[in-house]
């Protein structure tokens, strides 16, 4: 392909979702600070409130990142009593990790999170639910998550 032939990067698709993702990250912000929890860490409430109890692995899955990456947010909640880690009776290298009380009310109130970036997007809720199936969509083609069948959404 000639240099030419490039396409600006506002019509590049991988830029465009780098882009809205510092977008994004930088709406939050504010209020995660005020809630005190980094954006690794609203994931992991956000995984727990999913299904409690989860491994660290699991919860690693589920996020599509390595267990060592989970481990050290998930310790620093554990610090700032948000959860619970027991490791399993069962398999003692498994670490199950359980949202307190405090983790649980944190997960409600940071549903807020989505609402102002539906809120300061200027888009509908429906508009806002087909963008996301769109990005999932072509998150799964791309990972080889719809080659095997997986129909989970966010």
């Amino acid at each position: 392909m000639s240099r030419a032939a490039l396409l600006p990067l506002d019509e590049q698709l991988c830029f465009s979702l780098y882009a809205a993702n510092i977008a994004v990250n930088r709406t939050y912000k504010p209020l995660l600070d005020s809630m005190q929890i980094t954006y690794p860490q609203y994931l992991v409430l956000n995984v727990l409130g999913e299904e409690d109890g989860m491994t660290v692995g699991a919860i690693a899955d589920r996020l599509a990142l390595d267990s060592s990456t989970v481990t050290p947010p998930v310790k620093r909640m554990e610090a700032a009593g948000l959860v619970e880690r027991r490791r399993s009776k069962i398999d003692e290298r498994q670490v199950h990790v359980w949202l307190t009380e405090d983790g649980r009310a944190l997960l409600q109130r940071s549903s807020c999170l989505g609402e102002e970036l539906v809120r300061k997007a200027g888009m509908s809720l429906e508009q806002f639910k087909t963008l996301n199936e769109q990005v999932l969509a072509l998150r799964q083609a791309l990972s080889g998550e719809a080659d095997r069948g997986d129909e989970r959404t966010l």
